[in-house]
């Protein structure tokens, strides 16, 4: 059970705005002061009368508004309101005027507003970077779901798409940019600018037109944008560099320009992200059958950026770690976080951009798509050698599997009533999950069937909206399958189906009995939480004369079933790990899959592999079956050759660890087992990398080398020592930039002062890479010295970036030493941090990752109390899954230790009999 604490949202109609009217084109002008942090502006919006109506609702947040004024084009009037009511709860202005306009005429209302330039990553905000030792500032957008209305009024919601043209007011030695190229670019001169809009004259003529460039404006006008909704819509000014290339369309033989912005000290470090852009274009084109529809396509680079990246249409935005890697020093991990968000971002340019979901309910319909599109079947194509099929389910399946056996979830498919909500299903469920289940789907239908689909729905409502319905349709057109019947109870809130099953798999001498059921992490469902059949694809592996045989066309779609197979031979259900669910067979019948897996590919592939290591350690968890049992297993592959598997494994026994860290006994004693499954291979591998290696060999030997570290093996000394020759000489040249993470923390960890200083001047040092600079984060939170400590926590709320609070708790969470520290800072000052992750939709999570580790009884019962006089409704269900996490940690301790103590102490009994310690290589 969980205690429900938390505040639930408003269900009120009153945050849709009312559709008397619709807008369908504005014309949007923007004056930016980066001196003096304020932007102004006019925004003339042309209506579509749907009924008649004597009031104007639509949304403005944090604004001041002016001269707000409708013009009928039929009543030939204009009407002004010189007293709008504001009401800053649903963060919309009401007009009212004495004339009503009437229905299926059409009317403009033009709106001054005014508003300041903060750090809040929202709305219109400003950004900082140092240079020259100078501070200095630009101004950028991050309008998604809904701070459109915090930058001008507006008809802020997706289904209210309209037309854009923007103007952009600014000093003539800054850069102005938006989704649209520029038609027009000149010098205000007062005597020779022509400002026909009578709206305005007032904007214009408080403009200087002195001779030095401080005091004079240039205007930038902006071609007309397509229809598109109002969370799209970008812009930024600020003094920038580019990088430029092109690519050529596919479909069209059409070359469209592609540029790359950001400030000049860091503009070296964007040329990979602007070639991955030029390569994944036109492989998208090809596979939707749909040419990229704007003249160029930009990405802007910002030092304060909420989440990873933003899909403007025509300007994509993001962080520095999103987007820029030292060209001479990149590891393998930091080239793959550039190319899926560049990739991801890209694939949006369709889904979500061309094609919107009529409202955030639907934002799986982005999320989803361009998560396996854009991380997957794209990245996929250009780089095959990165085995992407298979490192999703490590990085999305699992991740989206474990959010969603709590009973605290929530359908991909959720309402979304109010703001609040709206910026708390940006999780896994709406990515990692909508992803999986589409990947599952994919699968089930075959892939270029799928894509064929996909491309009949993006053909269908081309600048329109959509909702699930549309999808499933233009997926059965192209596969003749009936798509609702199998997906609506993964998808619908309509079903209101949360969660996923386990399917329960008992040999019999006929075959084997398959059952399905609710999986939650704590445990078998209750009848009350346990009603929801799904529609399963089993994809059966059987083998039958030698041959391995997988039928992809059976399904569960009953409580129970039997399916006639002969169990004398291998067999195993899910082949692939491409469903979405976890499998439970017999303790005999898991450790015979990974006998046999452990033979290599002939009869499970890498895939099942992956899947099996995962699905074992959950069941454990959930008490399925024993921890032991899935030790058993990982002892068993021990030999395994593709890092993918080892990095599953890796994962999954960082998780005992981090479960049982305040039992000293059991964490040494896994430890230990660490230590003898990765110190072998670091052995074998040693420290060095090679151009000519594998991508494999690369990546085993770094999670390797941080495991064997984490885990006390003598691997730490000669990183310590290399730490040491960089701070000596300032020449890191012996640290391969694929251990440099490891390294420094290492470092920092088992050192003082003196290490620690150094990360800290490293993260502060303005031309340090991104990467480098989030390894240096990590760092600082692995210090044991308890000054350091302290003083990293004064730095959390004085100096460091708002963007970067996450990644310090996330530091001292994986900490032990300063984990309960760190959620008594939080509390202690849990006004101050809320403040600041008030600032950042991806900052919902702070509150839980600092209280997530806490597995004692009457720390469950602290939270409660602490949280009781909250205001809790933006992260209800954070907070929520946190408790509930909590519950589960709490149970397993209490239902395993005895287990992995017995386990490990026949294990190390074992080895103190066998040969010289294993060793493994990939491939």
């Amino acid at each position: 059970m969980t205690t429900d604490l938390t505040n639930k949202p408003t269900d009120s109609g009153d945050f849709r705005l009312p559709l008397d009217v619709k807008p369908t084109h504005y014309d949007l002008t923007i004056k930016t002061d980066l001196e003096n942090s304020i932007f102004e502006g006019v925004v003339k919006i042309d209506l579509d009368v749907k009924k008649e109506t004597s009031t104007i609702v639509f949304n403005s947040a944090n604004l001041k508004l002016n001269d707000a004024s409708l013009y009928s084009d039929e009543l030939k009037i204009k009407q002004v309101d010189p007293s709008p009511s504001l009401d800053d709860q649903v963060e919309r202005c009401v007009l009212s005027f004495s004339t009503p306009v009437p229905a299926g005429s059409k009317a403009t209302l033009s709106v001054g507003f005014s508003g300041e330039l903060t750090g809040a990553m929202m709305g219109y905000y400003k950004s900082s970077f140092e240079h020259d030792g100078t501070k200095k500032y630009y101004a950028l957008t991050q309008f998604e779901p809904t701070a459109a209305r915090r930058a001008f009024p507006c008809w802020d919601e997706p289904l209210l798409k309209a037309t854009f043209a923007v103007t952009m007011i600014s000093h003539p030695d800054t850069v102005n940019l938006s989704n649209m190229p520029v038609i027009s670019e000149k010098i205000y001169e007062h005597q020779t600018t022509k400002v026909e809009d009578p709206s305005l004259e007032a904007l214009f003529s408080a403009l200087t037109t002195q001779n030095s460039p401080e005091a004079q404006w240039k205007i930038s006008k902006f071609q007309t944008t397509p229809p598109m909704s109002t969370y799209l819509v970008a812009y930024g000014n600020g003094r920038f560099a580019y990088l430029e290339s092109s690519y050529k369309s596919p479909l069209s033989g059409k070359t469209r320009p592609l540029r790359i912005y950001s400030t000049p000290n860091v503009i070296h470090q964007a040329q990979y992200a602007l070639d991955i852009k030029a390569k994944v274009l036109p492989i998208y084109e090809e596979i939707f059958d749909i040419e990229y529809p704007l003249p160029k396509l930009d990405t802007l680079v910002a030092h304060d950026f909420d989440a990873g990246a933003m899909e403007n249409w025509g300007l994509i935005t993001g962080r520095t770690s999103a987007f820029l890697l030292d060209p001479k020093k990149a590891d393998v991990l930091a080239k793959k976080r550039v190319t899926v968000t560049q990739s991801h971002e890209v694939a949006h340019m369709w889904f979500g951009d061309i094609t919107t979901m009529e409202w955030w309910d639907y934002l799986y319909l982005n999320e989803g798509f361009a998560t396996l599109m854009g991380e997957v079947i794209v990245v996929g194509i250009v780089y095959p050698e990165w085995k992407v099929h298979s490192s999703f389910i490590s990085e999305h399946l699992n991740d989206a599997l474990d959010l969603d056996a709590k009973l605290s979830s929530h359908p991909i498919e959720v309402h979304c009533p109010d703001a609040n909500q709206i910026n708390q299903i940006f999780d896994s469920l709406s990515y990692a999950k909508a992803g999986s289940v589409l990947r599952m789907l994919s699968s089930f239908v075959g892939q270029e069937r799928f894509l064929k689909g996909v491309s009949i729905y993006l053909k269908k409502h081309l600048y329109g909206n959509t909702v699930t319905k549309d999808l499933w349709e233009g997926i059965s057109e192209a596969t003749g399958v009936d798509v609702p019947r199998i997906m609506d109870n993964w998808i619908s809130k309509a079903s209101m189906t949360i969660g996923f099953p386990v399917l329960t798999v008992i040999e019999n001498e006929n075959g084997i009995h398959v059952r399905q059921d609710r999986f939650l992490e704590s445990g078998p469902a209750e009848e009350k939480d346990n009603e929801t059949i799904w529609t399963v694809p089993l994809a059966l592996l059987t083998v039958t004369n030698d041959k391995v045989n997988i039928d992809g066309s059976v399904v569960l779609d009953t409580r129970e079933k039997t399916l006639a197979i002969d169990t004398s031979k291998p067999f195993k259900l899910n082949a692939g790990t491409y469903g979405v669910y976890r499998v439970l067979y017999s303790d005999e019948r898991f450790a015979a899959i990974a006998n046999e897996a452990a033979k290599g590919d002939a009869v499970f592939s890498l895939n099942d592999r992956i899947g099996l290591v995962h699905d074992i350690m959950a069941l454990s968890k959930a008490g399925f079956c024993k921890v032991s049992s899935a030790l058993t297993i990982v002892d068993i592959l021990h030999d395994e050759q593709e890092f993918l598997v080892w990095d599953s494994i890796a994962q999954n026994i960082a998780i005992l660890v981090s479960t049982w860290w305040e039992h000293e006994a059991a964490v040494s004693d896994l430890d230990a087992f660490r230590r003898a499954l990765f110190a072998p291979i670091v052995k074998r591998l040693g420290y060095e990398y090679s151009l000519s290696e594998s991508v494999d060999t690369s990546l085993l030997r770094t999670r390797a080398v941080g495991q064997a570290a984490a885990a006390g093996d003598t691997a730490h000394v000669s990183l310590r020592t290399r730490f040491a020759d960089y701070m000596r000489t300032q020449d890191d040249s012996r640290i391969p930039g694929d251990l440099f993470r490891t390294t420094i923390r290492t470092a920092v960890k088992h050192g003082g002062r003196e290490e620690y200083e150094f990360a800290k001047a490293l993260y502060e040092n303005p031309t340090t890479s991104p990467s480098k600079s989030m390894s240096a984060v990590m760092a600082m939170c692995a210090s044991q010295d308890e000054a350091c400590i302290k003083d990293t926590f004064t730095y959390i709320l004085s100096k460091a970036r708002s963007q970067d609070i996450v990644y310090f708790i996330n530091g001292f969470q994986t900490n032990f030493r300063t984990r309960r520290s760190c959620a008594q800072f939080f509390q202690d000052n849990y006004v101050e941090v809320s403040c600041q992750l008030r600032r950042r939709r991806a900052g919902l999570n702070g509150h839980q990752l600092s209280l997530e580790n806490l597995t004692k009884e009457e720390d469950y019962e602290k939270i409660v109390d602490f949280f009781k006089d909250k205001d809790t409704s933006r992260y209800n269900l954070a907070l929520s899954q946190t408790l509930e996490s909590l519950r589960a940690s709490r149970a397993w301790i209490e239902r395993s230790t005895t287990d992995i103590s017995e386990w490990l102490s026949e294990w190390r009994k074992g080895m103190s009999r066998s040969s010289p310690p294993r060793s493994s290589s990939p491939r």
